[in-house]
């Protein structure tokens, strides 16, 4: 995938990380890496510029990860709610996923990284897309990853009403 053209945005408070995420994109030919170290200086980084993918630390001093990612999909001033954002974190645990999921991240990522992780991330964010989905309370990538073919009907849980316990 070529991918000279494609402009990322790394927001970390750790200049260390910040560098090697930049070092990883580098490697991959992106030309345009623009960097911040907290949420409001992310947040005008996407409004002054034509940034096409952002890597985003989950915990942050003052406006996190987290409400970074909300500010970008469910503010109606938002420079861009569709913009791809991979959450790049040390916290692997089942809600913080759960949580970042729920503040419309399209990715994850767990500390330590690996190029080829982030390769990864890069091309289902660039290649294959989730739909974006709006509800009173959501917005942003379906949280599906995949249509499965034995499905039957409008119910998707075990817990949606209308399902038969088998």
């Amino acid at each position: 995938m070529a991918l000279e053209n494609v402009s990322a945005l790394i927001l970390d408070d750790n200049a260390h990380m910040r560098g090697l995420v930049r070092v990883i994109l580098s490697g991959f030919g992106l030309r345009r890496i623009e960097e911040a170290c907290d949420g409001n200086e992310a947040i005008d980084h996407v409004a002054d510029g034509d940034i096409d993918i952002a890597f985003v630390d989950f915990k942050l001093g003052g406006l996190d990860g987290l409400d970074f990612c909300r500010r970008i999909r469910l503010d109606p001033e938002s420079p861009d709610r569709f913009l791809p954002i991979v959450m790049i974190t040390a916290y692997s645990e089942r809600n913080r996923v759960i949580d970042a999921i729920n503040a419309g991240v399209d990715e994850f990522l767990v500390k330590p990284i690996r190029a080829v992780d982030v390769a990864n991330r890069v091309n289902a964010v660039i290649e294959r897309r989730r739909p974006f989905v709006q509800t009173p309370a959501f917005f942003g990538p379906d949280r599906r990853r995949r249509n499965d073919p034995r499905h039957r009907g409008p119910w998707r849980r075990a817990s949606d009403p209308g399902t038969i316990d088998i």
